[in-house]
């Protein structure tokens, strides 16, 4: 292991090193993901998020993975226009209340509307803001004006997934290219917002294809803020229903190779942790994810259970009233 090099930033990754990286021995990548992520987070620092679909369904959009596009029409979804200000306030307030200090808010547009609809969501981030919370938002496609106008509003961060790698985007997306999904990115660093940007594994792509992403988003100087790793949630009746369950070692590799590419990001533990174990889940940790979603359901699919969380966190806290010795026997 090259330890000294992994401490330090970079932007020129090959999909070739991510690679490699990613195929190393599991406790060797264990390991070595988790010895960069000692050096910049503390390891018992977990970030609780909570996620809300503002608005949902009918998105023109046709990615293969999400229930909410409308050229699905045999998903089971009730499409719902935007939520009000108050009811949107309300359930940051009850996400807080729960432990979460980061709300997220998401709408199933193409791209982030004009007029009315778009003050309006310029409320909810300000009162999120207010709730002395970090504020997330992904509303589609965003132009300069927009991206400024969020900022004034106290944005924290715009989430914007590349989803995969370039070469393997156009087998799951036709209606929007990589490129667009770079010019909106490019308009939220250039507003100087946090970049939420990372992916989905789980959809037929290779681990070259993964790797792809990885590189992508290491190129940005300096690199996303935060970086959610989703496994696929298959719903019936989108075009990738019938793809395998991700292996979780596979997502736990994931993870370990995320962090060493992006060693000051935050790295998230995203859509897909429902079907974990609770052991499993803490390797990912282990192997430098520091942030979960918080609450029963991410936009519109299954999330951990709350009760299911406390279980976990009560697991990684300091154990009290043992004092680690048993008592020898005659």
């Amino acid at each position: 292991m090259n330890a000294p090099a992994d401490f330090t930033l970079r932007h020129d990754w090959t999909v070739e090193e991510i690679v490699a990286i990613h195929d190393a021995p599991l406790l060797e990548l264990v390991a070595r993901a988790s010895a960069v992520h000692r050096r910049h987070f503390d390891p018992n620092d977990v970030q609780k998020a909570a996620l809300l679909s503002i608005k949902t369904g009918g998105c023109p959009e046709d990615c293969s993975y999400c229930p909410q596009s409308a050229h699905h029409r045999e998903v089971k979804l009730d499409r719902v226009e935007l939520m009000s200000v108050d009811d949107v306030l309300g359930a940051a307030k009850t996400a807080r209340e729960a432990g979460a200090d980061r709300f997220c808010m998401g709408a199933a547009w193409r791209s982030a509307p004009e007029g009315a609809r778009f003050d309006a969501v310029l409320q909810m981030v300000r009162g999120v803001r207010e709730l002395g919370m970090e504020a997330c938002v992904t509303l589609g496609m965003l132009n300069r004006s927009q991206a400024d106008r969020l900022v004034e509003a106290g944005l924290t961060a715009y989430n914007h997934n590349l989803d995969t790698g370039p070469e393997f985007y156009g087998e799951i997306i036709s209606t929007r290219s990589y490129q667009d999904r770079l010019e909106t990115l490019k308009a939220v660093r250039g507003a100087g917002i946090e970049m939420c940007c990372g992916g989905i594994i789980g959809m037929g792509e290779s681990v070259k294809d993964r790797a792809g992403m990885l590189q992508t988003l290491a190129s940005f100087d300096p690199h996303p803020e935060s970086v959610p790793i989703n496994t696929l949630v298959a719903v019936e009746g989108t075009p990738l229903a019938q793809q395998e369950p991700v292996d979780a070692l596979d997502l736990v590799r994931m993870i370990a190779a995320t962090r060493i590419v992006m060693p000051k990001s935050r790295v998230r533990l995203s859509a897909g942790r429902s079907f974990l174990s609770r052991e499993a889940q803490i390797l990912c940790l282990v192997a430098g994810a520091n942030s979960i979603f918080y609450g029963e359901k991410l936009l519109t699919t299954g999330n951990a259970g709350v009760t299911e969380d406390d279980a976990l966190f009560s697991a990684l806290a300091e154990r009290k009233g043992a004092s680690g010795c048993s008592q020898g026997r005659n």
